[in-house]
């Protein structure tokens, strides 16, 4: 048999040593830091500690009311075999809230999970119902027919989002780890739906080295893209949780950077990067459950994809599905305007509409101005 041939290698060339400046020294890091967190602080970024205790009194409420509700549907509904004050029931938050990046005013997304024995006409019915009942609730709304069926209300002042998901079996304890995949077994899609918005929002703290350094970096990320207009999934940019996975990637690729290195990485990284080719936090995953996973290799739709930003739980979907080719043209041009400026302020600036755009949408009830996409 011929043998292979061995390819030739170019001699080396002498290089011409170039200067690169030392890198930062820890003092310089805390002081760009704390720099950033005040700068954070200045546009409402944080929440003060009053706050916090009143989202978390919030939350505790809306889940004593869940299981309150849980038991009086064993009772009404009469079934021998379920003891109520054993069903449990979990309430938690997921989105924003949940990773630790909710900014002063911002809603809560909370993700309720019930037995199997109820309908989900039951939650929207019977819970919502004695959700208005209560005096701390406000403007409450059930949308059914979303893609994710939710119960938009106010409570105590507070924006919150309601979904819902009921699991194949009949109790529910309180320590149930909602990250077993075998829980999406029996499961009806809108259920699994739900479910995904905690998974995701949970497997994100998991992937990330250091969830310190992440959230403040996820917080630049969120007021930079919202202060530059190109945070919004329905105007077909991106929204919360896809910023959330962009930057939990770049804390995977620089584990032990600061903060403010990871926000300068995430310019630099993303300068770079050759689109479609899709971000993952890990390698994509079918259990086999019949469920939709983002696959181009066998869903002829996927490859079409224009930014494939991809969910790191099963079952994995793309969340930039809503980008068009003009979008992502005007997000590469805000992240290449990240990557050449130095300081913070001038990153946060405003865009002029008015000079860059020649026609505008202005939509007065609103009160925000979007530019044609």
């Amino acid at each position: 048999m011929p043998r292979h041939r061995r390819s030739k290698i170019a001699p080396s060339r002498p290089q011409q040593k170039v200067y690169a400046p030392p890198p930062p020294t820890r003092e310089e890091e805390c002081a760009k830091a704390n720099d950033l967190i005040e700068i954070l602080k200045s546009f409402g970024c944080f929440e003060s500690n009053v706050e916090l205790r009143h989202r978390e009194h919030v939350v505790q409420r809306l889940q004593s009311l869940f299981r309150e509700w849980l038991v009086e549907m064993c009772w009404e509904k009469n079934f021998p075999d379920i003891i109520p004050e054993r069903v449990g029931g979990k309430l938690v938050p997921f989105g924003s809230h949940h990773l630790g990046v909710a900014s002063k005013g911002a809603d809560i997304d909370i993700l309720c999970v019930g037995p199997g024995f109820l309908q989900r006409k039951d939650f929207f019915s019977s819970f919502v119902g004695k959700l208005k009942r209560q005096r701390e609730v406000k403007d409450i709304t059930a949308i059914e027919e979303a893609f994710v069926p939710v119960v938009k209300l106010s409570f105590e002042g507070i924006e919150i989002d309601l979904v819902f998901a009921r699991v194949a079996r009949n109790r529910v304890p309180e320590g149930m780890d909602l990250l077993r995949e075998d829980w999406l077994l029996g499961m009806d899609i809108q259920s699994v739906r739900s479910l995904n918005g905690y998974r995701v929002t949970e497997e994100i703290l998991r992937l990330v080295p250091n969830i310190q350094n992440f959230r403040l970096a996820l917080r630049t990320i969120k007021l930079w893209a919202k202060q530059r207009n190109i945070y919004s999934n329905s105007l077909g940019f991106l929204g919360g949780i896809s910023w959330a996975i962009l930057v939990a990637r770049i804390c995977q690729e620089y584990p032990t950077a600061s903060a403010s290195t990871l926000v300068t990485m995430f310019f630099k990284e993303y300068n770079m990067w050759k689109w479609p080719n899709p971000i993952m936090l890990r390698e994509l995953k079918d259990c086999h459950f019949n469920l939709p996973v983002w696959d181009p290799r066998v869903n002829q739709a996927d490859r079409s994809h224009t930014m494939p930003i991809i969910t790191p739980a099963y079952p994995m979907q793309n969340t930039a599905f809503n980008v068009t080719p003009s979008t992502l043209a005007i997000m590469k041009e805000e992240i290449q305007r990240g990557h050449t400026i130095a300081s913070w302020s001038k990153l946060f600036e405003k865009p002029n509409f008015l000079r860059k755009y020649k026609y505008v949408i202005i939509c007065p009830k609103m009160n925000k101005t979007h530019s044609p996409s």
